[in-house]
């Protein structure tokens, strides 16, 4: 899929995790997830379908996974967010393959939107 096809989709999920190697070990053998480690604090996965990852947290609220989405022009997207009634509470920032920042919707969810551009 061109990234213009992943523009304003859902396309990353990120579960905060007390122990990423524990995560690691519980979805690789029950379900046959690969990974990629980026770190002790953080491995990503793929399914086959959609990719994610596992993030070292202090605190896990079960049911509480990031859903990341991917926007072609992450400034513009931010923009939006703000003029809708939604709120940034992680500012941008780079990792590994791009950038992104996190925000809370009107309802209080938190998500995040990435680019690589």
């Amino acid at each position: 899929m061109a990234q213009e096809d992943h523009d304003l989709r859902i396309d990353y999920i990120e579960f905060p995790v007390a122990d990423v190697d524990e995560a690691r070990r519980f979805y690789s053998s029950v379900f046959g997830w690969t990974f990629t480690d980026w770190g002790p604090d953080y491995t990503s996965f793929a399914d086959g379908r959609l990719a994610g990852g596992f993030v070292k947290a202090e605190s896990v609220v079960p049911g509480g996974p990031l859903v990341v989405l991917y926007a072609l022009d992450l400034a513009s997207i931010e923009q939006a967010i703000v003029a809708n009634g939604g709120t940034v509470v992680k500012e941008t920032f780079e990792f590994p393959g791009g950038k992104r920042f996190h925000f809370r919707d009107p309802s209080g969810y938190e998500l995040a939107v990435w680019s690589d551009r």
